[in-house]
């Protein structure tokens, strides 16, 4: 629309209004037409799946409810945990998920020095990619405050662009261990958990 010199009216990436071209030319409105109706047409697609994925979580696995108490872990990000870990008790400490997932940095022991290296990338990269797309949302303007966040801003302002990504990268890793310890206890999540302690410990 843009090169054409037009726009649509207000929509984002989730919601394409019906009535979004009438203030296109009629030109523009004629050709545009068949791309405007494809996404419609995926978008209801996309919500049908959605419906059939939140289903499935609440008739076959009740999991799901513990690790969606979590502000940026929907229902597929969940399932998708839950499918490919199958077994909780399969790790004997939660911040082994991490590490099986493949967001635990490498290292590289050379005599008297241990570097840090990139993650391993072990593991399903499917369900890696989804938890650093969790961990973007909980570090964008939309993220609620917790324990997560705040870290991960912490390490963000450490340094520029490099520190962003590092920060993605270790609430994804974080975000893994949490979910985990949910779903062999079964608690209640609490956002700012180690910050109501560090407070009780101070008192």
């Amino acid at each position: 629309m843009k090169t054409n010199g037009e726009r649509l009216q207000g929509s984002s990436s989730r919601i394409i209004k019906s009535d979004v071209s009438t203030d296109l030319s009629p030109a523009l409105r004629i050709s545009m037409a068949p791309v405007l109706e494809s996404i419609k047409a995926l978008t209801l697609q996309i919500r049908e799946y959605n419906r059939k994925i939140i289903e499935l979580g609440k008739t076959s696995y009740p999991e799901v409810s513990l690790l969606t108490q979590v502000h940026g872990v929907g229902p597929l990000v969940a399932l998708t945990y839950i499918l490919t870990l199958e077994d909780p008790h399969r790790f004997a400490k939660s911040r082994d998920a991490g590490c099986y997932i493949g967001l635990q940095p490498a290292r590289r022991n050379s005599g008297s020095c241990q570097p840090q290296l990139h993650i391993t990338k072990e593991g399903d990269p499917y369900l890696r990619s989804l938890l650093v797309e969790s961990a973007h949302h909980i570090l964008g303007p939309f993220g609620a405050d917790s324990d997560l966040r705040r870290w991960g801003l912490t390490v963000a302002a450490r340094g520029a662009a490099l520190g962003k990504k590092r920060a993605i990268v270790g609430v994804a890793r974080k975000l893994a261990v949490v979910l985990h310890h949910l779903w062999v206890t079964g608690e209640v999540y609490r956002p700012i958990h180690q910050t109501t302690l560090a407070a009780v410990s101070v008192a």
